[in-house]
């Protein structure tokens, strides 16, 4: 999941400061955060129209209003629901029902997702990276997509392919995880990261140290474009990268 999108779906909450028991919004395939709203929320236990209005920063009146065939009485679990909010929410109280945040922190402006990462200054060690496989085809950029919705960057390759290790780091993740399939991530210097998506077979084992161009996963099939894809991701301190600026 991208960090805006986390964000976005917790107006307020300091990304910077997370606390020990701090409850967070995580938000499902069906929910959208634009900058500036609506939203698409979708209706969880304890939700009330009160209780969503302080995490996001509204008034139970606005939400009502967008939804006139809502019965605020009887909100019904998975119900999605429109949230029409300003670009720039008012600040939200501590402990909602809605799964919120406990923080207590003020709100920072909702910004719309760019094309590209944040601007941020790459570190020397991260200049002319290999790219992660030897026969690919880049089928999506890194990026946006038409919600808004920021996508990491997707190759296309051949059966057999082996995804490798573009930069030496230690694996610190290697499993599987849900839509993704097997999955490795990499840590490297100057607190960079690389994961690598889509597999079918993993190579490596947690906390082994990998050079250049090591083999850390078999690519698997897609069963929807039966396609063999890999998703690729670049990240520096958990913020994605554009691969293009790294990858020669």
């Amino acid at each position: 999941m991208p960090l805006e999108r986390l964000e976005r779906f917790n107006p307020g909450v300091n990304a910077r400061r997370l606390e020990i028991g701090q409850r967070l919004l995580i938000p499902t395939q069906q929910e959208r955060a634009p900058s500036g709203g609506p939203y698409r929320y979708q209706i969880r236990p304890g939700d009330t129209f009160s209780s969503i209005a302080r995490h996001f920063g509204t008034t139970s009146g606005r939400i009502q209003s967008a939804n006139p065939s809502a019965s605020p009485t009887n909100l019904r679990i998975g119900q999605i629901v429109s949230l029409p909010l300003s670009g720039s929410a008012t600040r939200s109280s501590s402990q909602g029902s809605a799964s919120s945040s406990s923080s207590s922190s003020a709100n920072k402006p909702a910004t719309a997702p760019t094309s590209s990462a944040p601007s941020q200054a790459l570190p020397s060690s991260a200049r002319r990276w290999p790219w992660p496989l030897d026969d690919y085809r880049v089928v999506r950029r890194f990026g946006a997509d038409s919600r808004g919705t920021l996508q990491p960057m997707l190759l296309a390759t051949q059966a057999g392919a082996q995804a490798k290790a573009v930069a030496p780091g230690e694996v610190r993740f290697a499993d599987g995880m849900r839509q993704l399939g097997e999955v490795v991530i990499v840590h490297h210097a100057d607190n960079l990261q690389t994961v690598y998506a889509l597999c079918e077979r993993i190579l490596v084992e947690v906390g082994k140290q990998v050079s250049t161009g090591d083999p850390l996963c078999e690519v698997g099939q897609s069963s929807a474009t039966q396609r063999y894809d890999l998703l690729f991701d670049l990240r520096q301190g958990g913020k994605p990268i554009d691969p293009k600026q790294v990858l020669r």
